[in-house]
Formats: structure tokens, C-alpha cells, sequence
């Protein structure tokens, strides 16, 4: 459409006799100022792959025979210009030839006129302008569409469509955030070892899990009477303000050593009292003295019921402390997860439930844990939350937490009005923000 041929301009009357070189465009004259359309033109052969693109040969000059094989020729795209190019370089005979059928048929590209297919093979080895086919594309963009998709097109096709579902993919997953970029100027977050550490109680964790059934082997004491120990030394670890830390270890010594020594019900309280007094050894920094447990157990044993009991305990556990607890995962799970302060009161306030129920020694420190953090979202959020960062720092899917999840949800249903209300107390408190309060997230036990 912009190209200098269809200028009529360049075009001389009817009275002009013989061609003219107009720059490098051979025009010959075939009418009124109105120019016809070109027609398909193929010297030897007809190329089927693109019917857009010509294949030249070079050659040693004006009249020389072309010696290369027509198979490997290189494809260069037809325009007007070069088509009027190749036409002067032709012969005088098939000049004519080449012109008469233009003028014969002027419908635009289509099949080969019976002339023109004759020339090709009577001027193959006189004429440099072989193999070449001119297509108006302009003018004949129906052919076009007619025309069967080159193979390559349809593979590139389908390579652009995947590129492009791999972009949106991309754009929709959520990115995995490094929790520990802001804290690398602090060297108690000991950031170069950090997630040697948590693969360490990650590994470790599975060698010290509890048995879920070691209260088969107690013949004197159940499941019940662990329960309401538990729930006491909960209080009594919120009366002497201790650390978090310190009251996990507790429960896990209590296991622990009720796993491996058969205790008697006399004997439970003792055994409570002294593995609280043993954790507040290992994590606190002001340690409560024998007398303060003492009174606590309201003078049911003696100073010497207590050392000898520590002395029994530390003997059967082989003074093995160092053990991971869900603490030091809530930690480190509660950070990935961006956690505010509702989340985190209220994530403890539902693993300290788990903390009283003995069938939830079955799952390891670290699942109950994530399950906590992923209930307490759940109900806050008041839909299912769980990011692809808690998710990547946590090891466990959404999928993997459900089972474990729904049963805090059942506990914190029946944390009010159960028998065993000293966590619900405790977390109903102005100091740990009333998060006990908050509403269950029963619409995980349809899931």
C-alpha cells in the first residue's frame, strides 16, 4: 500500500513506447494509469512452505547458468520492488512472457497460468531468477487464511501459550519471604545457624517423640488423673510467673518418666512437682527453692520426697533436658507467620489445651505447634489461612494440619464449660489478652 509502484505517478501515458527504469524498478507499461494486481509467478518450482517467501540463486553474472542445488536455497520475501528487480534481469523473452500473463490475468495471486508453468522449465538453466513466487499479500489476505499453518508456526504458537500460563502462574503463587533478613545485624538470632538448628530438633523430635499408649503400662494411674495434674501445674506455673518455656519441659519430663517408670497415684503430684522443679533449673534464671513446691502441694510431701524424687527422675531420663518442645517451634512458626499479638496469646492458648490431653502425644512437637498457629488464623480470620511461607518453614501443607486442628477446635468449644478449666482461666486475663474468648473455628469440622 506504501510502496513507490503504486504511486500512478511513476506510471508514463499511454503513448510512452518501450520500458523505463525508474531508480532501480524496472516498470513496463500495461495499460491505463490504474495497475493491476500481480499474479503468481514461478520459474521452476512452486514452493508449498510459505507462500510469502522467494528462493534465489546467486550467479556468476547476467547470463550465466545457475549451478546450485534449487533444494537448498535460501527463502527472501517478495515485494513489488524485487519482483520488478528479478523481471529486468530475465531475458527479452520471458520478459514478454512474464508481463503478457500479468496483463492476461489480473485477479491477484492465485494458481499458475498454463504459460507460465511451460517457461519455467524451458528457461531453468538461462535464467538467474529461479524458484520464485510473488504473493500480494495485501491484496489476497483470504487466500492467506486458507493457506494450511506451517508446522513451526503452530509449535511456536503453543510455546508463546505456555510462556504465557507459566507468567500467570507465576504472578499468582505467593512468594516464600525470608523471616530472618531483618534480624541480621542481631547476633542472638544467630541467623547463619538458624535453620541448621531447627533441622536439628526437626531430626531430633522424631527420636524423642513419647509413646501415645504408655498409660497402658501404669497400673495405678489413667489418662484422667494426668489430665487434672497437668491442669494444676498450669496454674501453678502462672502463680509463680515462670517462664513458657519452663512449663513444657515440665509436661514433657512427666511423660517422659511416667513412660518408662510405673508411678503410684500417691506418688503422681510428687512426680509434677519435682519435674517443675527440675525445668525451672534448666530455663529459669531465679529458681523457685524445694519449700515454695512444698507449700504449693499444700505440705503433702516433705523437703526429702522431693530431692529424692528429683534424684529418681534425673537417674531414669539420663539427665537428658535438651529436648525440643512445641515452645521453641511456636517461636519460630509464629515469625514465619507474621504473627500479631491476638494470634500468638491465642496459638498458645490452644496448644496449652493440647498440653492437658493425653491423646495428643501421638503428634510431634513441631505439628502441634503449626496447628495451633493455623487454628488460632482460622479463627480470627474466620477462614482457612495458611500462608506458602508458614507452609515452607513449618514442613507441614494445610492438608497435613486439618486432623490435628479440628480436635483444638473441639477443645477450645469445651474449654468453658469442661471440668478442667485452669487453662481457660488463665488465658480469660487481661494479661494474655481475653483469648480464650475468641470463637472457635468450627467450620473447620466440615471440612
Amino acid at each position: 500500500m506504501g510502496s513507490k509502484e503504486n504511486n500512478p505517478g511513476l506510471v508514463r501515458s499511454s503513448n510512452f513506447q518501450g520500458p523505463r527504469l525508474v531508480g532501480t524498478k524496472f516498470v513496463k507499461e500495461v495499460g491505463p494509469i490504474r495497475r493491476q494486481a500481480l499474479r503468481d509467478v514461478q520459474n521452476i518450482t512452486r514452493a508449498n512452505v510459505n507462500p510469502c517467501v522467494v528462493n534465489k540463486r546467486e550467479c556468476a553474472g547476467k547470463d550465466a547458468a545457475c549451478d546450485k542445488n534449487v533444494a537448498n536455497l535460501p527463502h527472501r520475501p517478495i515485494t513489488r520492488r524485487f519482483a520488478a528487480q528479478m523481471v529486468q534481469q530475465c531475458p527479452k523473452e520471458t520478459k514478454e512472457v512474464i508481463v503478457s500473463s500479468l496483463v492476461a490475468n489480473p485477479s491477484g495471486v492465485g494458481e499458475l497460468d498454463l504459460e507460465t508453468k511451460k517457461l519455467s522449465s524451458s528457461t531453468a538453466n538461462s535464467s538467474c531468477l529461479v524458484d520464485c513466487e510473488i504473493v500480494d499479500v495485501e491484496d489476497n489476505e483470504d487466500e492467506a487464511c486458507d493457506a494450511p499453518v506451517p508446522m513451526f508456526v503452530k509449535h511456536t504458537e503453543a510455546m508463546l501459550d505456555e510462556i504465557d500460563r507459566m507468567e500467570e502462574d507465576e504472578d499468582v503463587e505467593e512468594p516464600v519471604m525470608d523471616i530472618d533478613s531483618c534480624g541480621l545485624k542481631d547476633p542472638l538470632n544467630v541467623v547463619e545457624y538458624i535453620d541448621d538448628i531447627y533441622a536439628h530438633y526437626m531430626k531430633t523430635e522424631k527420636s524423642s517423640c513419647i509413646s501415645p499408649s504408655y498409660m497402658a503400662h501404669q497400673p495405678d494411674i489413667n489418662e484422667k488423673m494426668r489430665a487434672i495434674l497437668i491442669d494444676w501445674l498450669i496454674e501453678v506455673h502462672y502463680k509463680f510467673e515462670l517462664m513458657d518455656e519452663t512449663l513444657f519441659l515440665t509436661v514433657n519430663l512427666i511423660d517422659r518418666f511416667l513412660e518408662s517408670q510405673m508411678v503410684i497415684r500417691k506418688k503422681l503430684q510428687l512426680v509434677g512437682v519435682t519435674a517443675m522443679l527440675l525445668a525451672c533449673k534448666y530455663e529459669e534464671v531465679s529458681v523457685p527453692i524445694v519449700e515454695d513446691f512444698v507449700l504449693i502441694s499444700d505440705k503433702a510431701y516433705s523437703r526429702k520426697d522431693v530431692l529424692d524424687m528429683e534424684k529418681s527422675m534425673v537417674n531414669s531420663l539420663q539427665f537428658n533436658f535438651s529436648v525440643p518442645t512445641p515452645f521453641v517451634f511456636m517461636k519460630r512458626f509464629l515469625k514465619a507467620a507474621q504473627s500479631d499479638k491476638k494470634i500468638e496469646l491465642l496459638s498458645f492458648f490452644l496448644i496449652e489445651l493440647c498440653l492437658v490431653e493425653y491423646e495428643m502425644l501421638r503428634f510431634p512437637p513441631s505439628k502441634l505447634a503449626a496447628a495451633a498457629i493455623y487454628t488460632a488464623q482460622c479463627s480470627l480470620s474466620r477462614f482457612k489461612q495458611w500462608s506458602k511461607t508458614s507452609e515452607w518453614y513449618t514442613n507441614y501443607s494445610e492438608d497435613e494440619l486439618l486432623e490435628c486442628s479440628r480436635m483444638m477446635v473441639t477443645f477450645h468449644q469445651k474449654a468453658e464449660t469442661g471440668k478442667l478449666t485452669g487453662v481457660h482461666r488463665k488465658y480469660s486475663t487481661w494479661k494474655f489478652g481475653y483469648a480464650a474468648k475468641a470463637q472457635p473455628a468450627a467450620f473447620l469440622l466440615d471440612l
